[in-house]
């Protein structure tokens, strides 16, 4: 009965494991309400910046702002790379990789100099595996992601930006657009594109002038791009692991389903096999 011993201890590993996913499942589903909440939440707002700056805008005020500035040649940008800090999360963090390599790669072919901001241990580690220098990296944003941590990531840039020290600046992420839909996505968030206008002009009155709005909003604009890219990063993790271990939970129910009909075959096959031998053994006696 050995065999049937190890069945057993089998398909005993995987009620274990199934009871391990099917948990992480559950953990996963209300941390991904949680973010998607956080992602809705923070659209009215970005919205509403957007409308504004669109409506202000005018090609005389934008050569006055030099978030606005437009290089004539792009000779170096800034990568900020969004992964998570765990895995178990099916392909998450190797699409958000490999969009990273692609934008690098273009990057190099038009001969622009790169530098890499990494977020979260999954895209830190696999840069440091391919010896790939990194110039920060940041893995203390946990899951609830704050507009003072895109602040801290995207500040200097903002600087270093005013000053012509860079030319552009890019933010790859996971798009959050349901729970089964979160493509890796690279935007551009420095220099800042005038956003469509739609609908009429409307017809402010302005105090104080739109020169001092724009200065103040600009930066807030570019912030706002980064925490949405953060929280919608967040929320296409949490989603990629709630499918992943629902997966995972269901391969394990298919898996017992096919070890308890094996172990029920051994088990049935040992018991006609005793029944022959006490029949043999019978008559072999009468004999």
């Amino acid at each position: 009965m050995a065999k049937g011993r190890e069945l057993k201890g089998r398909i005993k590993s995987v009620e274990n494991t199934r009871k391990i996913t099917r948990t992480m499942e559950m953990v996963a589903t209300s941390k991904m309400k949680r973010a998607q909440d956080r992602v809705v939440a923070a659209r009215p707002y970005a919205n509403s910046l957007t409308e504004v700056i669109a409506n202000l805008y005018t090609p005389e005020l934008a050569e006055r702002f030099p978030l606005m500035r437009q290089p004539a040649a792009t000779k170096k940008a800034a990568i900020i790379l969004l992964t998570s800090n765990r895995g178990l999360a099916g392909a998450f963090n190797a699409n958000l990789l490999k969009e990273a390599r692609s934008l690098l790669a273009k990057l190099s072919e038009q001969g622009v100099e790169q530098e890499l901001h990494v977020v979260g241990k999954k895209g830190l580690g696999y840069f440091r595996y391919i010896g790939r220098a990194v110039a920060s990296s940041r893995t203390d944003i946990t899951g609830q992601p704050t507009v003072a941590n895109a602040a801290e990531l995207v500040d200097p840039l903002i600087e270093r930006f005013a000053s012509g020290e860079i030319d552009a600046v890019y933010v790859i992420y996971s798009k959050f657009n349901s729970a089964l839909s979160t493509p890796p996505t690279s935007q551009l968030v420095l220099p800042v594109t005038p956003p469509e206008r739609k609908g009429p002009q409307p017809d402010y009155i302005l105090m104080p002038s739109a020169e001092v709005i724009l200065t103040q909003l600009l930066p807030s604009y570019v912030r706002n791009s980064v925490y949405r890219a953060l929280v919608e990063n967040e929320a296409g993790f949490q989603s990629a692991q709630r499918t992943a271990m629902k997966n995972a939970t269901d391969n394990a129910g298919d898996m017992l389903n096919v070890l308890r009909r094996t172990f029920n075959r051994a088990r049935q096959a040992q018991i006609t096999q005793e029944i022959a031998e006490i029949v043999g053994g019978s008559a072999a006696l009468e004999g």
